[in-house]
């Protein structure tokens, strides 16, 4: 022990006092950022609901809003995220979280984003600009809530964190864990969607020619996390430059990433094409800091980055880690060699402008403009306006490969045959634009089977080096089965669709129940009860339903088929284990699915209905007395109409409420009670309703 503290003893007085240093210095240089700062004019007004109406007379005076708002709300994940961007976590949160700090060093995100930073319009530069601003007014209003490292934020990191996420969206860091663990194909089990855990989404449309009263419809309805850096905020911007926009997005974003303006709507799902790629480089014995490639030895491109950690309190030491980089891309060695990644939007920095232009269109044409700019990487587009049109496009970067090499695994990386360098074209992405059914569906299922009848893409088009999925989810069965069958669905009907509650009898996990009651044997008297329970069960997670929580924790859906294996014994297995769970913690095995399905806020704690891959989809965590506690699926989401003449209307909710971080905020679970009771709020557009349902209003300096 000694030892340890003489060690130690002279790192820590200077750490300390370098401490102590940075805390001035990071003050000074906060409120130094201050002085310079523009003055923006923007006033936010509360509803009823705490949610923020901002209104502005540049686009950039409601991003500055826009942040002060969301600081307000959620300040607490919004400096993580910051710190996350920066590459600075251990040096906060501890040694656990360096490899956080790693990836932003290895995929050398701070290297594209000053390089092409200055290359996007000015006017997204402003907007990231302004967005920063706000952040840093609402800190230096609050310095004892400050971390280290993170002030003062410029707009530059704002456009990161864009970079930073979305190859996480994707996989990349399951594929990063594959190759550190030496796993001989680090690319098999790519799909890890680490941010989103596995969630899906749905898309649902019908235009004029299947409404009943002719009104288009639109369901924007995302399932992500209830809490943490992907978790939806419910924002309105208001510009006199043309923005008027009411949507969601995360904490770091200036700008709205899905919702609704005056004349469109639009909103993502998730999908799953191929988009990394793992190159196994094939390594000089002379040099290890050697490739070949296209017959030459080429250097490796190394650093040594530093990684802070705090050790305790302000204890904190500095190491160096090796990062690589090869023409394929960032590269790490195993004991297996040494492998180069590849991913869809390497050295891409202009996500953030493509979602602005998205949300500043007008028409289908000027959404279409947006789109062509081709940035995102991923995710399914569904689209409708006023005018009717319904449109889809499976959007993706996919890599133009070269089809003489099986891309499952991991290629070779010694010759530029396999290195790809462009992608395909926008225009020649699956689509689907204004369908004959007039519906559309995208429900994280292939993209040929959007609509129902004629319309859909040719799969025949598409080489399987892309890698497009072909599974149909439980939620696109129900919603073609239910949307599908009827030619004139009502207003009243598109919501109950929505909160559909069924799986369909032609799902995987249906069909795994039947084979499995088909093979059921047993002399087991509690068994067999629990058994003919499961073969009562009419597939409906309502929260009366007697059978649906034995059936759900026993065969455990999964939101992605694919992933969904089919184990006897397993499920026999569990079967036991959940009618013993079920025997201790309720005195019984038919339990009603609300007693089991909880949505739980600080004191609220209440019954809530549907289940994994349902379109009222709920995804839970099992708590300590048995029950489940909502924790992803259904969350902030939207439904949105334009009658036969074109006026508009709309209707919100959330999961909790407007305010995710101060547990004495009114807002804090205030909309959870609606949720529960599948109820949605009109969301106030127009500001003489604002005005009518008016908490509080000011503008940020004031504040």
């Amino acid at each position: 022990m000694l030892l340890i503290i003489s060690l130690v003893c002279i790192p820590v007085c200077l750490l300390i006092g370098s401490s102590l240093y940075s805390e001035r210095a990071k003050q000074k240089n906060l409120s130094e950022s201050l002085q310079g700062m523009p003055q923006y004019q923007v006033e936010i007004m509360r509803d009823t609901w705490g949610v923020p109406h901002i209104f502005g007379k540049t686009d950039a005076d409601t991003a500055h809003g826009l942040a002060y708002a969301h600081a307000e709300d959620d300040f607490e994940t919004i400096q993580e995220l910051l710190l996350t961007i920066k590459g600075k976590l251990a040096s906060v949160r501890g040694k656990d979280l360096a490899p956080y700090d790693y990836y932003v060093q290895l995929f050398r995100i701070w290297d594209d984003v000053n390089e092409k930073y200055d290359a996007l319009s000015e006017d997204i530069r402003s907007v990231c600009e302004a967005y920063a601003d706000g952040l840093n007014l609402y800190a230096s209003q609050h310095p004892q809530l400050l971390e280290r490292n993170v002030w003062p934020v410029k707009g530059k990191d704002i456009v990161a964190g864009f970079v930073h996420k979305l190859p996480l969206f994707f996989g990349v860091d399951n594929v990063l864990k594959q190759i550190y663990q030496a796993k001989e194909n680090p690319k098999v089990s790519q799909a890890g969607l680490g941010l989103q855990q596995g969630i899906g989404s749905n898309f649902l449309a019908v235009g004029p020619n299947r409404s009943a009263d002719g009104a288009t419809r639109v369901a924007i309805n995302t399932h992500q996390p209830w809490e943490g850096p992907v978790a939806w905020y419910e924002a309105h911007v208001v510009s006199e430059e043309g923005l008027n926009l009411y949507g969601g997005l995360f904490p770091g974003s200036p700008i709205v990433l899905l919702g609704h303006n005056q004349n469109l709507a639009w909103g993502h799902t998730v999908n799953y094409p191929d988009l990394i790629d793992v190159y196994k480089l094939e390594i000089n014995p002379k040099n290890p800091n050697e490739y070949r490639f296209d017959g030459q030895w080429k250097s490796l491109k190394i650093r040594k980055v530093p990684i802070e950690i705090q050790i305790w309190r302000n204890l904190r030491w500095t190491f160096h880690r090796e990062t690589l980089w090869s023409e394929h891309g960032p590269a790490l060695r195993n004991a297996n060699g040494v492998y180069a990644i590849r991913y869809a939007g390497i050295g891409e920095i202009g996500q953030v402008e493509q979602w602005y232009r998205m949300g500043k269109a007008k028409n289908l044409e000027e959404f279409k403009v947006a789109m062509r700019l081709h940035t995102i990487p991923m995710f399914n587009t569904g689209y409708a306006d006023r005018k009717g049109n319904l449109y889809y496009v499976y959007n993706a970067l996919l890599p133009l490969r070269n089809e003489q090499y099986n891309w499952a695994g991991y290629v070779p990386g010694n010759s530029s045959s396999t290195l790809w360098t462009s992608y395909l074209p926008y225009d020649q992405l699956p689509q689907v634009e204004n369908p004959p059914s007039a519906f559309l569906q995208s429900c994280n299922n292939n993209p040929f089977q959007t609509t129902t009848g004629i319309g859909n893409p040719n799969p025949l088009k598409y080489s399987p080096n892309f890698g497009i999925e072909d599974i149909m989810t439980n939620r696109a069965l129900r919603a073609r089965e239910l949307f599908g069958n009827n030619p004139s669905v009502t207003r009243k009907e598109f919501f109950q669709y929505k909160f559909d509650k069924y799986y369909s009898a032609d799902s995987v996990l249906a069909e795994s129940i039947n084979r499995f009651l088909e093979e059921a044997k047993t002399e087991d008297l509690e068994l067999t009860k629990a058994i003919d329970l499961i073969r009562s069960w009419d597939l409906q997670t309502n929260i009366d339903n007697r059978a649906a929580a034995l059936a759900i924790l026993t065969f455990r859906p999964k939101d992605r088929p694919a992933d969904f294996q089919y184990d006897y014994f397993l499920f026999l297995k569990r079967l036991k284990e959940n009618v013993d769970l079920f025997k201790k913690n309720f005195g019984r095995i038919d339990v009603p699915w609300g007693k089991v399905s909880r949505i739980i806020r600080g004191d609220i704690d209440l019954p809530i209905a549907g289940g994994p891959d349902i379109l009222r989809a709920i995804y839970s965590q099992v708590i300590n007395d048995g029950r489940l506690k909502g924790v992803a699926g259904d969350c902030f989401f939207q439904i949105v109409e334009w009658d036969k003449q074109g006026n508009l209307q709309s209707w919100v909710i959330n999961q909790y409420g407007s305010h995710s971080w101060k547990k004495t905020s009114p807002h804090y679970n205030d909309q959870s009670p609606l949720f529960a009771q599948e109820k949605m709020r009109p969301s106030w557009f127009n500001k003489e309703d604002i005005l009518k349902n008016l908490e509080r209003r000011y503008s940020p300096r004031q504040n």
